[in-house]
């Protein structure tokens, strides 16, 4: 197995710059300078990345960056001693020992556990120590060597082959009382280092308080699920993770507490704590028993998040949902329009009843198919506010919101309240739901209570409040809403066109695109012949949100040396994702380059979106890019108008790199490798 760490891959008593930024392309240029990292951008980007999402500093004085990268060839690591030392956002100040973690994206099993070998020694004080005190680099390649070949240190983390020693074994003698039992998962979104630390963190927290603690690592270097008699021996549950717990309804009805990863490792002591005190509280937050999807309201309230934040998140949740039955009907209507023209709106309900292949109706074979795909298309469009209303009330109250959130979706459409009709009820079905799940009943009522009780008293009162007090105010904005945009032209219209544009390309799929895009689909319905400003809202927003990806890919054709090469490579995919109206494309390069890349990409979705508007282009599919083109009026224009904003985006993104440069990038680039 090729050797992790080299001579020529340590630096000691440097000055390597004053932030983590310089710290990390230093290490990343000398990672490709030995030849196991294909370029130097393409690491420090996806390192960078990394470490912008959670700092990577932890206590004692130690940072370790890390990240997988396409532009790494070996599972690499390089070490730098600083001096001075650099803030990496650990609580207790500045580290100056440094470890840089390179894996490449496919890297093998017996690499990663390597790597998460080292990352639990680094939590050993006599191991950090005698890396102070390493007089030569030869000298601290031989102490990660030996923390790498010794037998990883006994711990209760059954996600490795360590066996962990029973907590009242370890006391022995002290109490002749049981111990108090706990669970654990720690998960991190590289799984690498911060998995593996936070368990080892716990589990030495744990031990000292004569604690018995068992943890389930849910990381790169493979998992093994915690025996479900530990887990239903236990009194509490942790879950250190900055990603979604895998399999979380085995936890179901534990007390638990939730934080970040790195929590797990600044404080472990604390959190077996807070545990202990909640596996003796009634009152504790628990892991709900409706299944893992409630997880998102649970953290949410863990971390603090404010109202607006899980508003947002129910929203997105239910436009997330509602996609697929819009996508596919939306297509299905445009292709009925195709075969049967637009007066199939007025026949369809009597062709697809009185007809068939051996009875063709006036017209002919056209005119049948088109009828059933017009009919199966606006059937399910009929579905578009009471899944946007079910979902949303999912993502609230998890399963025993869906069915109130459904009825009352339903109730806004048949009331005329449209999408605001269906936010709004799914919101009050939801949050009813949720609140009546709260309630403290008998053991024998429990069973009830998802399947029947939420469901029916949630239905009542979110349907009610629709029926008698909402349904017809919102109505009643929802036509004027509709009269106002079918009534938009010239000037007015144009200015539409760039808010639309703008928003679809400010976060590239995130929550303000989603917005733009929900607001065209949710309309698409209340298209027709004679009213074509919900098509035309349709298709600016799908034109615009095609520039970002199609312009990162002209970009990378006509200036390669402003991108790395894992950035050229997706290039070459965001070609086809562009064309296919998946702005997501265009994020690797946003991540990389946030502050020249956005910019970029809304001037040109501006424009694309101005021109269409100005211009009438009409789509009446909600997706599918330059292939939908049977679906799209004015093709010429729309192709016309996407070409625009790619052409004025891309040459923004090369004149931004080319002169919008950092100088304290450049002087870090110039700090020469020590071999």
């Amino acid at each position: 197995m090729t050797q992790l760490i080299t001579i020529e891959l340590v630096e000691l008593d440097q000055n390597l710059g004053t932030s983590p930024e310089d710290v990390i392309r230093h290490l990343a240029s000398k990672v490709a300078a030995t030849g196991r990292a294909s370029e130097v951008e393409g690491l420090f980007a996806d390192a960078f990345a990394r470490e912008q999402k959670t700092a990577t500093g932890i206590p004692g004085g130690i940072a370790i960056p890390h990240c997988r990268s396409a532009a790494v060839l070996e599972p690499t690591l390089a070490m730098a001693r600083l001096n001075p030392k650099v803030d990496f956002g650990a609580k207790d100040g500045p580290a100056d020992l440094i470890f840089f973690i390179a894996a490449p994206e496919g890297a093998d099993q017996e690499h990663l556990k390597l790597l998460s070998k080292l990352a639990r020694s680094l939590i050993k004080k006599d191991f950090t120590a005698a890396l102070r005190a390493a007089s030569s680099r030869e000298e601290i390649v031989e102490l990660v060597d030996g923390a790498l070949a010794d037998k990883p240190a006994s711990h209760a983390a059954p996600a490795s082959t360590d066996a962990v020693p029973d907590a009242a074994a370890a006391g022995a003698g002290a109490s002749a009382a049981r111990p108090k039992r706990l669970v654990a998962v720690t998960a991190c979104p590289t799984g690498i280092a911060h998995t593996y630390m936070a368990a080892d963190s716990l589990v030495a927290a744990a031990q000292e308080m004569g604690v018995d603690l068992q943890v389930e690592t849910q990381g790169s270097s493979g998992a093994k699920p915690l025996d479900p008699a530990v887990i239903a021996a236990a009194d509490a549950v942790i879950f250190a993770v900055d990603v979604d717990v895998r399999g979380k309804e085995r936890f179901a009805g534990k007390p638990v507490i939730n934080a970040p990863v790195k929590r797990g490792i600044d404080e472990p002591a604390k959190m077996v704590q807070e545990a202990l005190a909640a596996a003796d509280n009634p009152n504790a937050r628990r892991v709900p028993h409706f299944g893992a999807e409630e997880q998102a309201d649970n953290a949410a309230m863990e971390k603090g998040e404010h109202i607006g934040q899980k508003l947002k998140k129910a929203l997105l949740t239910g436009v997330s949902y509602m996609i697929p039955f819009v996508a596919g009907g939306g297509l299905l209507i445009a292709l009925g329009f195709l075969l049967g023209g637009y007066d199939i709106t007025g026949v369809a309900d009597k062709v697809v009843v009185e007809n068939n292949f051996g009875n063709l109706p006036e017209g002919g074979l056209a005119i049948y198919l088109g009828a059933v795909m017009f009919k199966i298309g606006a059937l399910s469009m009929g579905f578009l506010v009471p899944a946007l209303a079910g979902y949303i009330a999912y993502a609230i109250a998890d399963r025993p919101g869906i069915a109130p959130g459904f009825v009352a979706g339903a109730v806004a459409g048949f009331m005329g309240a449209g999408f605001l009709g269906g936010i709004v009820g799914g919101l009050l079905a939801g949050y009813m739901a949720h609140l009546i799940g709260t309630w403290q009943v008998p053991r024998w009522l429990r069973g009830l209570m998802p399947v029947v009780i939420i469901p029916l008293l949630a239905s009542i009162f979110a349907s009610g409040l629709m029926f008698l007090v909402l349904g017809g105010p919102i109505a009643g904005l929802t036509t004027a809403l509709n009269s106002w945009l079918s009534g938009m032209t010239g000037a007015s219209a144009v200015v539409l066109g760039i808010i639309l544009g703008l928003m679809m390309c400010f976060d590239l799929g995130g929550p303000v695109n989603k917005v733009a895009y929900a607001f065209a689909v949710a309309g698409l319905s209340a298209g027709s012949a004679t009213n074509q400003a919900p098509w035309q809202i349709m298709a600016t927003v799908m034109a615009a949100g095609m520039v970002p990806p199609l312009a990162m890919a002209l970009a990378t054709v006509l200036d390669k040396k402003l991108f790395s090469l894992a950035e050229r490579e997706n290039g070459k995919a965001a070609w086809l994702l562009g064309a296919s109206f998946i702005s997501e494309g265009a994020i690797p390069f946003a991540a990389a380059d946030p502050l020249r890349v956005i910019p970029a990409s809304m001037v040109g979705g501006a424009l694309t979106g101005a021109l269409c508007m100005a211009t009438g282009v009409t789509s009446q599919a909600p997706h599918g890019g330059i292939f939908v083109f049977f679906a799209i009026g004015n093709l010429i224009m729309f192709i016309v108008a996407i070409l625009a904003g790619t052409v004025v985006s891309a040459l923004a993104v090369i004149a931004l790199k080319r002169w919008a440069v950092r100088e304290p990038a450049a002087t870090v680039e110039t700090v020469p490798a020590t071999v």
